[in-house]
């Protein structure tokens, strides 16, 4: 219990900082699509270790995306898994690389075709506040 208090207060006090003077219509959009992205990368980072150990018994491919389909799990192309942006959170680019993220997800998964928002380089988001 105390841990999700715990997690409840940092995940307000992330949202208080990044939202802002952000309207909260447009905030929204902001924080769903970044809460999508983790989703689908951790979704994909599981799948992706199971794939990994047993690589030799299977012969499955990690970096295959039918191995995903197969699984009802979105691929996440290496541009765009959480991990990797992660690491990039701090550059200044950083809202164009979510951006990038998105049309990469899309690209690889039809269903998702223009659903994605991919608005997070533009010049009044502020990328201090996305990256942290």
């Amino acid at each position: 219990m105390t841990d999700n208090l715990e997690l409840e207060k940092t995940l307000w006090q992330t949202a208080d900082k990044l939202r802002n003077n952000m309207d909260a219509a447009e905030y929204k959009h902001v924080v769903l699509g970044l809460i999508f992205l983790k989703y689908i990368s951790d979704a994909f980072d599981e799948l992706y270790e199971e794939l990994i150990a047993t690589e030799n018994e299977t012969g499955a491919d990690p970096e295959d995306k039918d191995e995903y389909t197969a699984e009802r799990v979105f691929y996440v192309p290496p541009q765009a898994r959480w991990k990797w942006l992660q690491g990039r959170a701090k550059l200044p680019t950083i809202g164009k690389e979510i951006d990038d993220a998105m049309d990469a997800i899309e690209k690889d998964n039809p269903t998702l075709k223009g659903v994605l928002p991919k608005d997070y380089a533009r010049p009044a988001l502020d990328k201090q506040r996305l990256g942290e």
